[in-house]
């Protein structure tokens, strides 16, 4: 989600503490929040406006929130919504799953809860409804830029492949953009009015992931206190995206393939088997060759999920698109920061082109992004990239050591006269790795990483912005 542009949130509950309490949280994060206390009301306005999201209450006057999502899953069955429930009324909240609801939060609601299946039904929702542009540069568009020979075979392909039922493999490394492939081929197929529901499935822990693609039934597991509608039930006549599934663990594997030849699903506690309509696109940056022959990777799904295979080049194979990502970058992060005409010098690009970029076209658009909040309001010269390439590449290259002899040569150098500030310069090396990590390993959960490092919320958001990584989250508590 592009931060500058606002994501909007409908909020239908009659309850004015909860309103205001959830409205705090939602406008922290970023987003703008537009309200309705009828459920009647608010069925109205969702008709009648797009939203990334709509969240409802269960009980209301006007309309409930059981009719009220299923009338607007019929009316706009792409519609991301999210139900609040009781624990006594879990069991209503699944039939509303059933019934087209994205997923449900149970009270007293939590932030962290909250902006988790915010963010997941926004990125939906922005996945089927943002077009991806092809070749364009468009800055109020997402768009897979290149004008490459490399990148024409990948358009080729996702022509091909499109309007088909075909079941899509996307390969590549880390940052060569597999989600605006799978994005494409999506919004070019004959489910584009189907819903479409995104997995990551290297965040989700093993023990959680079966059950979010297949769902469970009450007791199944410790823990699991009411029945749970999967993914793949939920994408049912749509599409489900199944991110970097090379990370899934042989059991589910399994279970996948299952899915794939049977076109049924079963979930975790239930004898009877469910039949689904669902087109999978998957994607990673694994080699499942290598894998296969290690057994980590079933070689019959790997045929099941492979009938295309669309592979993206790495940026150093297609360098004479750099110049064109670059001034892509540049005017969309201009608009971001209120900048009317953003500019870079030709050797600041010639330089660009001139880098290897292990994390591709995801670690060009970083650079572009910190370069241009170092030189504004001026022209982004070689310098100003130079110096946020050698910031976000030091710590890389410092891993490989133990910290113990990092630190001995910090105070080697001091030692000797030519460095006077080694602590500071071991913050300055040190502290933006530690947040990416931090920030990674919470998958975007900016509360999380806070506590995890032990600073607050505000100081999360800060350096986060301060390092380019990933806008603030708000802190967990409870809601309602």
């Amino acid at each position: 989600m592009w931060k500058n542009m606002k994501t909007t949130i409908l909020l239908i509950e009659d309850d004015a503490s909860i309103v205001s309490a959830l409205k705090k949280v939602l406008v922290a994060e970023g987003y703008e929040v537009d309200t309705a206390s009828r459920g009647d009301e608010g069925l109205e306005q969702a008709l009648r406006s797009n939203y990334a999201v709509v969240i409802t209450d269960l009980r209301m006057p006007g309309l409930n929130g059981l009719e009220l999502v299923e009338r607007l899953h019929q009316a706009k069955p792409k519609q991301p919504i999210l139900l609040m429930t009781a624990h006594g009324t879990t069991e209503t909240a699944i039939e509303a799953t059933k019934l087209g609801a994205y997923d449900y939060l149970v009270k007293p609601l939590k932030a962290d809860e909250l902006l988790d299946l915010v963010k997941a039904g926004a990125d939906g929702s922005r996945f089927m409804s943002e077009p991806v542009e092809i070749g364009e540069a468009r800055v109020d568009r997402s768009a897979i830029i290149g004008k490459s020979r490399a990148m024409q075979e990948v358009y080729k392909a996702i022509g091909r492949v499109a309007a088909t039922p075909a079941t899509v493999l996307i390969r590549g490394d880390t940052g060569t953009g597999k989600e605006l492939v799978a994005r494409a081929i999506y919004q070019h197929s004959d489910r584009v009015q189907k819903p479409f529901i995104a997995v990551n499935c290297a965040a989700i822990p093993d023990t959680l992931l079966e059950s979010e693609l297949f769902g469970h039934e009450r007791g199944a597991f410790t823990g699991a206190q009411a029945r749970r509608i999967g993914r793949f039930e939920q994408a049912d006549g749509g599409t489900i995206f199944l991110d970097e599934i090379g990370d899934l663990n042989p059991n589910t594997q399994g279970k996948l393939l299952r899915v794939l030849q049977e076109r049924c699903i079963q979930r975790l506690g239930s004898e009877g088997s469910i039949p689904i309509d669902v087109r999978v696109l998957a994607a990673t940056h694994r080699d499942l060759e290598a894998a296969i022959a290690e057994k980590a990777f079933r070689e019959d799904l790997f045929y099941r999920i492979s009938v295309v295979s669309i592979t993206l080049p790495s940026l150093s194979q297609r360098a004479e698109d750099i110049p064109a990502l670059v001034h892509y970058f540049l005017h969309r992060y201009a608009v971001e920061l209120g900048m009317a005409a953003p500019s870079i010098v030709p050797e600041a690009v010639e330089f660009l082109q001139s880098q290897t970029w292990p994390g591709n076209v995801r670690e060009l658009e970083n650079t572009v992004r910190q370069a241009l909040l170092a030189a504004r309001p001026f022209a982004v010269g070689r310098l100003h990239v130079q110096e946020v390439l050698r910031k976000a590449r030091r710590p890389v290259a410092q891993q490989q050591q133990t910290h113990a002899a990092y630190v001995s040569e910090l105070l080697a150098r001091a030692q000797s006269g030519d460095l006077l500030d080694a602590y500071a310069r071991m913050i300055e090396d040190m502290e933006p790795e530690l947040f990416r990590q931090a920030i990674e390993l919470a998958h975007g959960n900016q509360a999380k990483a806070a506590r995890w490092l032990g600073v607050t919320r505000l100081k999360m958001r800060e350096k986060l912005v301060q390092f380019g990584l990933h806008p603030g989250r708000a802190d967990e508590n409870h809601l309602a």
